[in-house]
């Protein structure tokens, strides 16, 4: 798309936002299904057409850190600091929100989830809504499903109940994003993503509590104990039962995938080995598009060999844990002790 044409139609979905329509958008993370954050009545699209339960709260996508102040209070320094050390960027804060931030936007709660987005699209269209609008957004697809990537996904999925796709290409991250709340003291990691934990304490240079620690859960966006999962069941498992599982299966003339890491899997007419990258930032921007791609081809399962159980892969965990039906591998222990030892 040339430059002239992609301003246009940035131009014509801010018209379209303006006037309390919905709009799928591209960032650094994944495509957004957004609406005007200060219209209630826009936002409650964005829940029908997900299908997204009321109460789960949306983030709000603003065009720069210095809004901060317009849509939270109570703002701690050491958010502004994440803020500016991350911003734009796939880190959303959770603060004490201002009075005038819709209900349908936080789900009822006295907080709102804020972040600034790294693609070119999603800025070029906050800067055209101008600073007194924002985005609440969460992933273009149906609730609990894949997240997507490319504009193609979000059209494939929702069909035309979006008002308008706009189409900023594939998704440089493929995650969603780090969730951090300040609402009660201590810095509290809510979701694992494009930011790491190392970088945050890094970043901090202060404790980071983990979620069922020192303070209560905060519903947020993809918090749910079954999230981003595929239609197709996905067993997540050791490489020993991954080798029996798949064996088993195809003796029961089954079709099966299975996204290897370290382990050759024959082929076989029943059986097809996707090779997944070994490094955790190249697999996480992969996985989505992967599920995805095998939903499509229909097989009758997918499994995963387990990635490493270490800080550097706790967001493909993370997510792998949220879209499997068999997680063999539940060993949420040792990632806690290594939360503790660098917390």
């Amino acid at each position: 798309m040339h430059d002239r044409e992609l301003r246009s139609q940035i131009e014509a979905a801010a018209r379209m936002l303006r006037a309390g329509g919905v709009v799928a958008f591209p960032t650094e993370t994944v495509y957004g299904l957004g609406a005007d954050a200060t219209n209630p009545e826009a936002v409650r699209k964005i829940f029908e057409i997900k299908g997204r339960p009321a109460d789960h709260p949306l983030i709000v996508h603003i065009a720069d850190a210095s809004l901060l102040d317009r849509w939270a209070e109570e703002i701690p320094e050491a958010a502004r600091r994440l803020a500016e050390r991350f911003w734009p960027g796939p880190l959303t804060l959770i603060l004490r929100r201002q009075r005038h931030v819709p209900d349908a936007v936080t789900g009822g709660q006295d907080t709102v989830g804020l972040r600034v987005p790294d693609h070119p699209v999603a800025l070029a269209l906050l800067q055209e809504l101008g600073p007194e609008k924002a985005l609440a957004a969460p992933s273009a697809n149906r609730f609990g499903r894949i997240s997507p990537t490319t504009a193609q996904h979000v059209r494939a999925e929702l069909g035309e109940a979006a008002d308008m796709v706009l189409d900023g290409g594939p998704c440089r991250v493929g995650l969603e994003s780090t969730i951090v709340s300040f609402v009660g003291g201590t810095p509290l990691l809510l979701r694992p993503g494009g930011i790491s934990f190392a970088a945050l304490k890094a970043a901090l240079g202060e404790r980071i509590e983990m979620p069922g620690t020192a303070q209560p859960a905060i519903r947020v966006s993809g918090s749910l104990p079954s999230h981003y999962a595929p239609v197709t069941p996905l067993e997540v498992l050791s490489v020993e039962s991954l080798q029996r599982r798949s064996r088993e299966l195809v003796k029961q003339g089954q079709r099966v995938a299975v996204l290897g890491l370290t382990v050759a899997y024959p082929d076989s007419p029943h059986l097809l080995r996707f090779q997944m990258p070994t490094e955790a930032a190249a697999y996480a921007h992969s996985l989505y598009a992967t599920l995805r791609q095998l939903d499509d081809a229909n097989f009758n399962f997918i499994l995963a060999e387990s990635p490493p159980l270490s800080i550097d892969w706790q967001a493909v965990n993370d997510r792998l844990r949220r879209a499997a039906t068999v997680y063999y591998l539940n060993e949420t222990q040792p990632l806690e002790k290594m939360y503790e030892e660098i917390s």
